[in-house]
């Protein structure tokens, strides 16, 4: 007996393998964990965010007039999201999405840190 292929359609070993390694993925990425961030180190790397940020009562001008949110203060996780989010386009600011997509999961890290510590 001949099977046909559908496509689409994978074997059930396809999907065991799949699921094992998936698992193992996340596993060596748990074992990893997150960086840590350091206050110090992202005070090094807010020049971009002290330009904006830095200034009470701040707006931009682009695209729109847009009042620039206070970031001190905010809970280095609140930070981390955010700058994740800007990062993989889910949040759509464009000069946001411009700085976050330059930084790596460190530089998200300590800028995090350094906010959430004040």
């Amino acid at each position: 007996m001949t099977r046909t292929r559908h496509p689409g359609r994978t074997s059930t070993a396809v999907r065991a393998l799949s699921i094992l390694a998936a698992a193992l993925v996340a596993q060596g990425v748990a074992a990893q964990g997150a960086p840590v961030g350091n206050a110090e180190a992202g005070r090094a790397k807010a020049s971009n965010c002290i330009g904006c940020h830095g200034i009470p009562g701040y707006k931009a001008s682009f695209p729109t007039v847009y009042h620039v949110p206070k970031i001190t203060g905010q809970s280095a996780k609140y930070i981390e999201a955010s700058l994740q989010a800007y990062r993989k386009g889910d949040r759509s600011h464009p000069t946001m999405r411009a700085i976050a997509g330059k930084l790596s999961d460190q530089d998200i890290a300590d800028l995090a840190a350094l906010y959430g510590s004040k």
